[in-house]
């Protein structure tokens, strides 16, 4: 499964695509019909949930959206599809660092993650570790949770904030770390939403939820993931933890969440488990 092919054309969404077909450092691919990644479901189509739950059989969603979103948004189709299960484990600091009860605390704003203002401690150590490293150092609990739900058994499993692009993106690394990908797959799958970045940012414009906060940055190329985040992001947990599953079981992550994931997203080895 090539990089075109991973792509899976809804009406509803524009960034959604398949972790299948990756390279594993071991040699062999990643498995595809597993998981997906995506921007906003809120715009599916009843054809668009035929297509996900009846021929890909979508059975989970994580949505790493925040409370605000979620709630400005409102419930999206996929909340209707009686198969599917929503899991909302929101990547923000919001009104509490290990509970979203306070939906009143959030501010409905600026609700998406770059828009966010941040002191100047803050600001010179996301400097150093890459503004992705503040998800997992403001929500570890949701990330662990989300790469559970990932890896879960029956049917497929989708995962998405807005664009697809940061919240997922820095989700999906993860996934595809503990699932033995190579580090330049997993990178160049990051960079893949450029591909589709002008459709991205044209269906977030068109809802009130999250025009003002792209219109304080005029230009597409802003937008745009480049390598270089993604490789700072993966080079912090490197020099700082030994790696993303080592950050992980540094949060609770087990052994057999490892083993639950490499199975959901790779071929099991034919001499037992992979270590890890």
């Amino acid at each position: 499964m090539g990089a075109v092919t991973r792509w899976i054309d809804l009406e509803g969404a524009v960034n959604v695509r398949d972790l299948g077909g990756l390279p594993t450092a071991d040699g062999g691919a990643t498995r595809p019909g597993r998981i997906f990644r995506s921007d906003n479901l809120q715009g599916l189509t009843p054809g668009d949930v035929n297509r996900l739950v009846g021929d890909l059989s979508l059975r989970r969603v994580v949505d790493l959206r925040s409370v605000a979103e979620v709630s400005l948004e409102g419930p999206g189709p996929l909340t209707r599809a009686a198969r599917v299960t929503i899991h909302h484990h929101t990547l923000f600091a919001e009104a509490g660092l290990h509970t979203d009860i306070e939906a009143g605390g959030v501010d409905i704003d600026r609700v998406l993650p770059w828009t966010e203002e941040r002191d100047a401690a803050d600001l010179a150590e996301l400097q150093i570790t890459g503004y992705y490293y503040s998800y997992l150092r403001d929500r570890p609990d949701s990330v662990v949770a989300a790469l559970r739900v990932l890896a879960g058994h029956g049917g497929a499993a989708i995962v998405h904030c807005a664009a697809g692009k940061d919240r997922t993106g820095v989700v999906c690394a993860l996934a595809l770390s503990v699932a033995g990908a190579t580090r330049e797959a997993i990178i160049d799958d990051y960079v893949a939403t450029g591909d589709r970045i002008h459709r991205i940012l044209a269906r977030l414009r068109a809802s009130d939820t999250y025009r003002a906060d792209l219109d304080r940055h005029a230009t597409e190329d802003y937008y745009l993931p480049r390598a270089p985040y993604m490789e700072q992001f993966l080079t912090t947990l490197d020099t700082r933890f030994g790696g993303p599953l080592a950050w992980l079981k540094a949060n609770g992550w087990t052994d057999d969440d490892t083993q639950a994931l490499r199975t959901r997203l790779v071929d099991p080895p034919k001499d037992g488990l992979r270590a890890g």
